[in-house]
């Protein structure tokens, strides 16, 4: 199990200079001046010494925290529950979750600093004046160490949402689906193939990878501004594992989410690689991009369902990018005219982008106030105005 040491030790501003003199001290007592710690990485100059005062008004420190949009009920103290994730706990103390970046304190001297963990207590405290929101053990002055598994942090969003999406590769160039290996038959008088069934597969690598994902190759994925065609939608179908190879290489599905067909192409399985230490951001740019498709076909589009945009790393966004949707705006005869009048935009929901490629993402809809649909606009987040 994946193991690793999260806060080394945490100081407040008193523990940081009691444990300054201390150095000192023993420095003058040997005659030589106290060397850095390599392995604690320096602490900025506007935290070196942060003024921290507890919050005893949620709505005064509300009112003092400027553009940053904190809600007036936000909890002075909440204790991290399993099950949260780090947008629930932003939308208890945000209006805006995706400004979590300007209410989280990170301690510099922790590492993985974003990472939060069920059983923590975070408090809102006020660091030099603004509302800031900190776990509570690093105003204590004891050392403290803890190790416990990275995947016990809370994710950003929720991981069942996306787990199996996360099983498969998602997006697949021409040539790559044109030279997978596919399914010729099964190895039984089947009319489909589900989990435990087993298929004979043409084309399988003489070295195989351990794992292989059936797909079933979907439509293409269009970028509606520049006409380009940015690849094509592998649907997963299942998991199969290597009996003999063949030829025909003889596989047995081990996991199916929807019937295998003859025909259906198999990828080498990528290993799950969701990370939990992404936290919401708005893009360090401003994003003006489209929603292409939505997993599993549907025509309206709603609260955790997965979309694909057709933005990536190249505009970039990362995991944790956080885009308003934006309801495209209808059309509606002129009563008193033979034109018709363009309604404008108006924005729907908020999407959380959790997997990019270059000109591609994987978003995940986080909330949605109107109906959300394929060719929707998504931009980066604006606050909406008051009222």
């Amino acid at each position: 199990m994946q193991k690793y040491n999260a806060s080394a030790f945490r100081f407040g501003p008193a523990g940081r200079g009691l444990a300054a003199l201390c150095c000192g001290v023993l420095a003058a007592c040997a005659g030589t001046p106290p060397a850095a710690d390599p392995t604690i990485p320096p602490v900025p100059p506007e935290r070196a010494a942060p003024t921290i005062e507890p919050v005893t008004d949620g709505a005064a420190a509300a009112a003092a925290a400027g553009e940053l949009s904190l809600r007036a009920d936000a909890p002075l103290r909440y204790v991290v529950k399993k099950g949260d994730t780090l947008w629930d706990i932003a939308g208890y103390y945000l209006r805006d979750p995706w400004q979590w970046p300007a209410l989280w304190y990170v301690n510099p001297q922790i590492r993985n600093p974003h990472l939060i963990y069920p059983g923590e207590v975070l408090r809102l405290v006020m660091v030099n004046g603004r509302p800031r929101l900190m776990p509570e053990a690093t105003e204590k002055l004891e050392p403290q160490v803890r190790e416990s598994p990275l995947a016990e942090a809370i994710p950003a969003i929720p991981i069942d949402a996306i787990r199996q999406f996360l099983n498969a590769p998602r997006l697949v160039s021409k040539d790559e689906a044109e030279r997978a290996p596919y399914v010729v038959a099964y190895t039984d008088e089947h009319v489909i193939a589900a989990q435990n069934n087993g298929i004979y597969v043409k084309n399988l690598p003489s070295e195989t990878a351990a794992g292989w994902s059936v797909v079933q190759i979907g439509g293409p994925y269009i970028d509606p501004d520049s006409g380009d065609l940015l690849g094509y939608e592998a649907i997963p179908a299942g998991e199969a594992e290597l009996v003999s190879a063949g030829p025909p290489a003889e596989m047995t599905l081990s996991k199916s989410y929807q019937e295998v067909l003859i025909g259906d192409r198999l990828l080498p399985q990528e290993a799950e690689n969701f990370q939990a230490d992404f936290y919401p951001h708005p893009p360090a740019r401003p994003v003006d991009g489209t929603i292409l498709s939505v997993f599993g076909g549907v025509s309206q589009i709603a609260q955790y369902q997965i979309v694909a945009l057709n933005r990536g790393s190249e505009a970039g966004l990362d995991p944790g990018t956080v885009l308003s949707i934006y309801q495209k705006g209808r059309k509606v005869p002129d009563p008193y005219g033979n034109g018709r009048v363009a309604l404008p935009e108006q924005q729907a929901g908020l999407l959380m982008v959790f997997k990019t490629t270059p000109r591609l993402s994987y978003a995940l809809v986080l909330s949605d106030t109107r109906p959300v649909h394929v060719l929707d606009k998504v931009r980066s987040p604006q606050r909406p105005p008051a009222g």
